[in-house]
């Protein structure tokens, strides 16, 4: 399990430090490396918190079988990456995630006439 916990916090959709992956989970960054290095093994509340934080498949996690995460909607992906930003510090993207949110649908048809020129 130690290759797979590294292999979901290096993901490049979640690449987070030990400490980073750590806090969303509920344990210290230095635990996450005890995990990674198989000196310690997850308990059964960091493995789920693992797989709901980060939507990873449980089977996976524990066994290797199947796929890394599990499947979403074009909507719970969004929700997943918005949720993501909303925890994060980086301050640029959620402000432009809020400005997004904000504008009317002429501005829409707008960004999309400049973006679609972009190509």
């Amino acid at each position: 399990m130690k290759e797979r916990i590294k292999a979901v916090r290096k993901h490049p959709d979640i690449n987070l430090s030990q400490e980073e992956f750590g806090k969303r989970v509920g344990v210290k960054g230095n635990t996450i490396g005890n995990y990674e290095l198989g000196l310690r093994n997850p308990s059964e509340a960091v493995i789920f918190s693992i797989c709901r934080e980060f939507n990873v498949n449980e089977s996976w996690l524990r066994t290797g079988n199947g796929k890394m995460f599990n499947p979403m909607s074009e909507d719970e992906e969004l929700d997943l990456y918005v949720g993501r930003i909303s925890g994060g510090a980086d301050e640029f993207k959620k402000n432009l995630i809020k400005t997004l949110c904000k504008l009317s649908e002429d501005e829409w048809d707008v960004l999309k006439k400049i973006i679609s020129e972009m190509k």
